[in-house]
């Protein structure tokens, strides 16, 4: 017996696991295919249920996001006092066109944010109404705004600095 014929039965042994491989391999390729056409496309195929599922795209569907491109706003006021303020607002993010709106009107909303409290008078600088300049400033905003419209504002990081 030569060393080819010792050969040939490992040889014939590894390409039958290899052929058992692949057949298995493409077995449960087309399994999963078939299972996963035939479920069909808001059913899960391991726990959950429909309502579950159906709640969780409705989410992604309203896709609220925050904007807050106008950044910390340092504002000089008339009794030489600075006014820190940040305004953010909910959007919906879903909206491409508004969103690309938002981002382009970021320094008009700046300027209208900053037209607003310098010219505040003296005495109401310190008092500042915080519900009143929301207001005020979101009428302002949603007066440039073409494409939808901004429904609430928040202030953050609003304070004076310097205040005699």
């Amino acid at each position: 017996m030569n060393n080819t014929e010792k050969s040939k039965p490992k040889l014939t042994r590894t390409v039958f696991v290899l052929r058992f491989v692949v057949c298995s391999l493409a077995a449960i390729i087309a399994l999963g295919t078939i299972i996963g056409l035939v479920r069909g496309k808001n059913t899960p195929l391991i726990g959950g249920s429909g309502a579950e599922q159906t709640a969780a795209g409705s989410i992604l569907d309203d896709d609220i996001r925050i904007f807050s491109g106008i950044g910390r706003l340092r504002i000089p006021l008339v009794d030489s006092s600075v006014l820190i303020l940040s305004i953010a607002f909910p959007y919906q993010a879903s909206d491409i066109a508004f969103s690309e709106e938002l981002a382009g009107k970021i320094n008009d909303f700046k300027t209208i944010a900053i037209n607003y409290f310098t010219a505040l008078p003296e005495d109401r600088i310190i008092n500042i109404d915080e519900e009143a300049a929301k207001k005020e400033i979101l009428d302002q905003f949603n007066s440039i705004l073409r494409l939808g419209r901004i429904s609430v504002l928040y202030f953050n990081d609003l304070m004076i600095i310097g205040a005699p």
